[in-house]
């Protein structure tokens, strides 16, 4: 399981702010995130689809407190829609419903995330929705299962470590595009998982009935057992190598991604872009606690 006291971190405003002043922090920050604008996104989208890896570009940025910041935000997608189709071969991004106001205004939310399902399907665009904090996440879970028959090319995130996701997905009537991701969120114990060894087990088991049960699943992990396994599982089936695809963070096991590639495995990076990056890069350290020194290291810069 991720670092406890880092997801705590993560959330918490005057560590943000110390971390957004420091100059030292900045090469850090550059390793997980593409960059501050949309022009630095597509530029390092080009340099991933060049050795052959896909992109799902994602706006930084969460639960917002006024449907003012959800208006940017949806600008923002747009924007990022009409621009990425020019750049990539197999265009997606990644949409946060807390981002687009879930928490102030459901049916809002919905509304506008059929609005950037619309843009997304006449610029050829696949939208990812993430799954968040379970705050989020039964109100994202319930907007996706109603959109799903209009837009059956929308992936959904869905995070192993929640004692609810098989249930869940068993529950669609039509089997959806997923995104299987361990999950990195502070969840209480009776909502997730806590033991590290038990999470991969659960994420195991649960690639395992995505591969037989489920169409073109998504693989969040940068676990090698978990790829292994995966990898096994669908030789075992029959299943060919672009029938489901491995999903990895910008920055992280980079030579991985492209040996993948090299396979015939299709692969995509999750590609973070803007200034609010706290809460995302503090989630990575609380994934990989090796990074931990040297971005405390940069605070007190």
């Amino acid at each position: 399981m991720p670092n406890r006291l880092l997801l705590i971190a993560s959330e918490n405003k005057s560590l943000e702010r110390i971390a957004n002043s420091s100059r030292l922090a900045q090469p850090l920050v550059r390793r997980y995130v593409a960059g501050t604008r949309l022009d630095d996104a597509l530029e390092v989208t080009q340099e991933l689809n060049r050795t052959g890896i896909e992109v799902s570009l994602d706006l930084l940025g969460e639960s917002v407190t006024d449907l003012a910041q959800s208006e940017a935000a949806t600008s923002e997608y747009l924007h990022a829609i009409d621009r990425m189709h020019t750049y990539s071969p197999r265009p997606t991004i990644s949409i946060k419903l807390s981002q687009l106001g879930i928490t102030l205004d459901p049916a809002q939310c919905e509304k506008t995330l059929r609005l950037l399902l619309e843009a997304a399907r006449e610029r050829n665009c696949v939208v990812e929705v993430d799954m968040e904090h379970s705050s989020a996440g039964r109100g994202t879970l319930a907007i996706f299962r109603r959109i799903q028959g209009e837009f059956p090319e929308t992936r959904l995130a869905v995070q192993a470590y929640l004692r609810s996701t098989f249930q869940d997905l068993t529950e669609f009537e039509t089997p959806p595009r997923i995104r299987l991701v361990k999950g990195a969120f502070d969840e209480k114990l009776d909502v997730a998982i806590r033991d590290a060894a038990d999470v991969t087990a659960q994420y195991n088991y649960l690639s395992e009935w995505a591969l037989r049960h489920l169409p073109d699943p998504a693989f969040g992990t940068h676990d090698g057992v978990c790829i292994d396994h995966i990898k096994r599982v669908a030789r075992e089936q029959g299943l060919d190598k672009r029938d489901f695809e491995f999903q990895m963070l910008h920055g992280v096991r980079r030579p991985l991604q492209e040996q993948l590639v090299r396979e015939g495995y299709r692969v995509r990076v999750y590609l973070p872009y803007g200034d609010q990056w706290y809460p995302y890069l503090t989630r990575r350290m609380a994934e990989r606690p090796a990074n931990l020194l040297l971005f405390l290291r940069s605070l007190r810069g």
